[in-house]
């Protein structure tokens, strides 16, 4: 769910110790809710690689809809859950620091996975992970909406973000958009989450 950077260490402390409270929380949430825009574009038994998989929720769900997903988190805790629920392949790494160019997959998805991203970083790790999708592969990213940053009753600060300057991310960075939404969080009203299809172009 998360990279390693010195000022968000109490995030890392957080997944790490916390990991079952965390996949009890989020684990029966119905990923339909969100990721049907991103599965309609996909062929069938499409691969998948969920980057910061957490709970193993939506590798389960895409599991189950005919696709081949593969988890990839950084908290042996979460992953070792992941694995348990799921039957899928769990790959423990950090974002930020792991050679994701050893893999080729038709789509990526990152549901929620880099809302822990300092706002100047995000482009970097979009750009460490991009060697992982296939050419014209399909990536689906969701962040938090909101202005500068949230710290919430757990102490996890969150990075929220403006559809504009996200869509202006992603036609730099090449990709093409097919779908957007904006909706409320399923676990916390007050929440609102943009989610994006992209295609890769380059």
């Amino acid at each position: 769910m998360f990279g390693i950077w010195s000022e968000n260490f109490n995030m890392e402390n957080y997944y790490q110790t916390n990991f079952n409270e965390y996949h009890k929380r989020t684990f029966l949430v119905d990923s339909s809710s969100f990721l049907e825009p991103f599965v309609k574009v996909l062929p069938p038994g499409t691969s998948v690689l969920d980057v910061g998989c957490g709970s193993g929720r939506d590798i389960l769900w895409l599991k189950n809809m005919g696709f081949k997903p593969t988890g990839f988190e950084q908290s042996p805790g979460l992953a070792a859950l992941a694995r348990k629920h799921t039957g899928c392949k769990v790959i423990e790494g950090d974002f930020e620091t792991y050679n994701f160019s050893t893999f080729k997959f038709y789509a990526i998805l990152a549901s929620g996975s880099m809302v822990h991203v300092p706002h100047n970083r995000l482009r970097r790790v979009i750009q460490k992970i991009r060697p992982a999708l296939d050419r014209n592969g399909i990536f689906y990213i969701s962040l938090k909406q909101g202005e500068n940053t949230k710290t919430d009753n757990l102490n996890r600060t969150f990075y929220l973000w403006q559809d504009n300057d996200l869509k202006q991310l992603f036609s730099d960075l090449n990709f093409e958009l097919l779908h957007s939404s904006n909706t409320k969080s399923v676990l916390n009203s007050k929440d609102l989450w943009l989610g994006y299809v992209l295609m890769q172009t380059r």
